[in-house]
């Protein structure tokens, strides 16, 4: 690489969500109080959770990991494409379709995708570079584990990228999960020595009790690898309320939260959920549940609102939704007096038809709607990928995102949800209990989600979402630097620099 070199560290861990992505917001926000201009960056992201951000070189919207937006809003920096310049988002089992520096580059199965990595390796750097270019402070998320040695032919997720952009790694252990020390030595012994060399040392992740107990697994690691430890972090409870950026954290959602909530709202977790950080604003308002129903369950009768979220695979979760037996619960809620909001994929499905002539959503060219509103979706290109601002049908001020496929009207669209740059968006059905966006981040928009919970008897908190997650940012933050040795991890992201 040429140019000028910025201070730069890389996170990588001994396996997916051992937290890496919370560490990197706190990091972020930590060195940005410390008064540096601090980028995050993430080469290769596999996440059907995206935010969108700018391009930076035409003013257009792209696409990123929700995980990179988090980061950039600990940096205060504005999202940009080049933060996460390669985007994996899952179809199906088997193939994603792939965005690069924010466009859709195409669609590949995995071993097709194992072939084009070497192909992709050029973007990330250009990106990287061009970060370089406005920071003082990059810091790097990795994806997986290193260790995937089955993997690291053309890797540019991890160390093919720490290499070729001369970046130290810091290993990332999660403890809570068992086997930590086995799995840092264990890192150790299967990487070849190349690929072993850019790494400095490790910290622990997720701690609960007495880190003091820990002191010897700390020297057995040390002592089977030389890697020195940077520290031991305690669990993050802070992090509940960040948004989470893939399906494997929403495991934990599962479970109810509450068990006197006054309000119960239901999202049915569909195969190729998408944007479920959609509902974190609403699970932050102290009288409302959110209860993630997974494949098998039933949807609650309590429920007083059903959500319907975001899908990359709107027609295959459709049928998924029916073997479930979902429609015949949802047809039930809705007779009861239940409401229902659908969101982007989910709004699609409560139509009455959708339509796919050229297999954009898959091998299905058309599928029977749940019948619930009055609208017809084709699923047609340009892809839709921008943010919006607007009222909603109350008046009030609504904030979000779209990024979608496909094109929905009929009669219900004369009822619209919002009006978005004095166009209608979205539909309401005639009885107004069934209403359907292609908003993302909706929920985040405070007054107008105080309106819905008051129309559901509640309250509502005054406290504007936003500031919850700045707060636990910040307190993650605090808890890094009373845990890890920061002045080291700041000279080791130094030591880049010092060699251009």
């Amino acid at each position: 690489m040429s140019g000028p070199r910025v201070p730069a560290l890389m996170l990588q861990g001994t396996g997916s969500d051992v937290g890496k992505s919370a560490l990197v917001a706190g990091l972020c926000r930590l060195f940005r109080q410390k008064g540096l201009n601090v980028r995050p960056f993430k080469p290769q992201n596999m996440s059907n959770n995206a935010a969108v951000a700018r391009i930076p070189e035409t003013g257009e919207w792209g696409e990123i990991g929700r995980a990179q937006w988090l980061q950039a809003l600990a940096c205060g920096a504005e999202p940009s494409v080049h933060m996460n310049p390669v985007l994996l988002k899952p179809q199906s089992e088997t193939g994603s379709q792939i965005v690069v520096q924010g466009r859709v580059a195409g669609a590949a199965r995995g071993a097709d995708y194992q072939r084009l990595k070497p192909t992709l390796l050029g973007s990330v750097l250009d990106s990287f570079q061009r970060l370089e270019a406005e920071a003082d402070l990059i810091l790097v998320e990795g994806a997986g584990s290193p260790a995937e040695i089955n993997l690291r032919a053309g890797d540019i997720a991890n160390m093919g990228f720490a290499r070729a952009a001369d970046v130290p790694v810091v290993l990332v252990g999660d403890i809570d999960r068992g086997g930590v020390i086995a799995s840092l030595v264990g890192t150790h012994t299967i990487l070849p020595p190349e690929d072993r060399a850019p790494i400095r040392g490790f910290l622990i992740n997720k701690f609960r009790g007495d880190v003091s107990l820990f002191d010897d697994g700390l020297a057995a690691i040390t002592g089977f690898t030389g890697w020195p430890s940077f520290g031991v972090v305690p669990w993050l409870n802070e992090a509940r309320h960040l948004p989470a950026e893939d399906s494997v954290a929403l495991e934990a959602r599962r479970a109810p939260s509450r068990s006197a909530a006054d309000l119960l709202v239901a999202v049915p977790v569909l195969d190729r959920i998408a944007n479920f950080d959609d509902l974190d604003p609403l699970a932050a308002e102290p009288d409302v549940e959110v209860r993630f129903v997974k494949p098998g369950e039933r949807l609650p009768a309590e429920a007083g609102l059903v959500v319907l979220p975001g899908t990359k695979s709107t027609i295959a979760d459709l049928q998924a939704f029916r073997r479930n037996g979902w429609d015949e619960d949802l047809r039930a809620h809705h007779a009861r007096g239940g409401r229902i909001l659908g969101l982007c994929g989910g709004y699609q499905m409560l139509g009455r038809r959708i339509h796919d002539p050229d297999g954009v959503d898959g091998a299905i060219p058309e599928a029977e709607g749940l019948g619930l509103l009055d609208v017809e979706t084709v699923m047609k290109g340009p892809k839709t990928v921008r943010a919006v601002a607007g009222l909603s049908h109350e008046g009030l001020a609504v904030t979000g995102y779209e990024i979608h496929m496909g094109w929905t009207d009929g009669p219900d669209r004369a009822r619209p949800f919002a009006t978005i740059e004095r166009r209608a968006e979205g539909a309401r059905s005639a009885d107004g209990r069934v209403e359907g966006t292609y908003l993302h981040g909706v929920f985040g928009s405070d007054g107008w989600r105080r309106r819905l919970l008051q129309s559901f008897g509640l309250e509502g908190s005054d406290r504007p979402y936003l500031a919850g997650v700045e707060a636990a940012l910040d307190a993650i933050a605090a808890r890094l630097e009373a845990h890890l040795n920061i002045d080291a991890l700041w000279a080791i992201a130094r030591e880049r620099a010092r060699k251009s």
